[in-house]
């Protein structure tokens, strides 16, 4: 796909800030609180990250980082880009963290940091009405499989079908991926089983269905800085061990996945 369309809006949006009083220019702490972290995403997978009405990012990784940051006391601003820049974004010193539903990799980890897991989840198939997919298996016989290029979808589907086979159709983001399936040219599409539940949660009637995968086996999404950048690693696995200390973790995780 032609991802020169996608135009990146710098989109700001600083989270609450906790501030101490007196004694911090003696520490770290006010140069922290002064700095404004720059926080990349690709804002079109929703639940996690998505644009509102007034494009403004938002998503369960948004609040999460709000949370962090307010725990942590520092600042962040947010970048939304097109999925394929933003490990370009991170290396290049463009951006600070990277908060896009990122899924830890042994491959990944090569060439940046991750903060300790913050959300588990699993690859699924979402079938439409009328298709004879009922395992991993079948995905051998269709005629198209719907994959988000270079995630963890397209990597599985790659190692079962051939990473150039003629079967795989990618597309960049989850809507482009969603409007083909549903004007009938994919047989499957393979994501994430929290992405998907999303979906069927504000399109009940779409007439789809979930193929549980226990082939696939379950990732951790962790939020990515530089390589070996320790310090803003640090700040933000500190800040994510308060936000879960204190329940705010869990108000946030059932604001976007109530069961």
């Amino acid at each position: 796909m032609n991802m020169k369309k996608w135009l990146a809006a710098t989109l700001m949006c600083s989270a609450l800030v906790l501030s101490g009083c007196g004694g911090q220019s003696q520490n770290g702490g006010q140069q922290k609180a002064d700095k404004v972290y720059r926080v990349a995403t690709n804002a079109e997978f929703a639940p996690f990250e998505s644009l509102d009405a007034q494009n403004n990012v938002e998503g369960f990784d948004v609040d999460l980082m709000n949370a962090m940051a307010a725990a942590g006391n520092f600042k962040v601003e947010y970048k939304h880009q097109p999925w394929d820049s933003l490990f370009a974004a991170l290396g290049n010193s463009d951006v600070d963290i990277l908060a896009s539903a990122i899924t830890i990799t042994d491959e990944r980890k090569q060439t940046m940091s991750f903060t300790d897991p913050y959300y588990k989840i699993t690859q699924v198939i979402l079938v439409p009405q009328g298709k004879n997919i009922k395992n991993v298996d079948d995905l051998k016989k269709a005629n198209k499989v719907g994959v988000i290029t270079g995630q963890t979808g397209d990597f599985v589907i790659s190692k079962m079908l051939g990473k150039d086979s003629a079967k795989i159709a990618r597309f960049d983001t989850l809507p482009l991926v969603i409007k083909e399936m549903e004007s009938g040219g994919l047989d499957a599409v393979v994501t994430d089983s929290a992405v998907v539940g999303n979906y069927l949660k504000h399109n009940p009637n779409k007439g789809f269905t979930v193929v549980e995968a226990p082939d696939f086996t379950e990732e951790n999404y962790g939020f990515a800085v530089r390589k070996n950048d320790e310090e803003t690693l640090k700040m933000l696995n500190d800040s994510l061990k308060k936000v879960r200390e204190s329940g705010e973790y869990e108000k946030i995780e059932s604001k976007y996945f109530a069961k």
